[in-house]
């Protein structure tokens, strides 16, 4: 099973100047109880921001270039190369970003994993539109803004109804 997580505000925006849009500490909470134990897939630039390996997951991480490499990931050069690897190392695999990476993968994902943010605020990355027809919302749990975190947000599931003809 390949999952995409994700944090998406109203206007589907995921980022900007490389950065999340917000820090909402139960969204990493959820990010890493999923994710733990797992392979995880992410972009070079998503890799950058975060800035060093996320710990008890293998870290692979996609880059065209040829020059750059990083203690404790694996480092491919596709999204091909990068669900062979994941794929002998767990069933469960994981798309933590960025956008090219969700672009390039969101017709291979059996499930999403969103946390919706009730906020639109300024992005320069987006996250593609998600179409009822082949995508069911099986699950959602929604929380109000508290003292830790300044905008509601929804973890939702998405469960793939309908496969793509690739």
């Amino acid at each position: 099973m390949t999952t995409i997580v994700v944090a998406m505000g109203a206007n589907q925006g995921i980022g900007f100047d490389n950065q999340l849009l917000w820090h909402l500490p139960n969204d990493l909470k959820h990010f890493k109880e999923i994710t733990s134990g797992h392979p995880i897939i992410m972009g070079r630039k998503t890799f950058e921001s975060i800035g060093k390996p996320l710990p008890n997951r293998t870290n692979i991480v996609i880059s065209r270039r040829k020059d750059w490499f990083q203690e404790g990931i694996l480092i491919v050069g596709s999204i091909k190369e990068a669900l062979k690897f994941a794929k002998k190392i767990d069933e469960e695999i994981f798309i933590i970003g960025g956008g090219k990476v969700y672009e390039q993968t969101f017709e291979f994902c059996d499930r999403l994993e969103v946390t919706a943010v009730n906020a639109e605020l300024e992005a320069d990355t987006f996250f593609p539109k998600i179409d009822p027809k082949i995508w069911t919302k099986t699950d959602e749990s929604c929380h109000e803004p508290d003292e830790r975190h300044a905008f509601g947000y929804c973890f939702q599931t998405y469960e793939r109804v309908e496969k793509s003809e690739a």
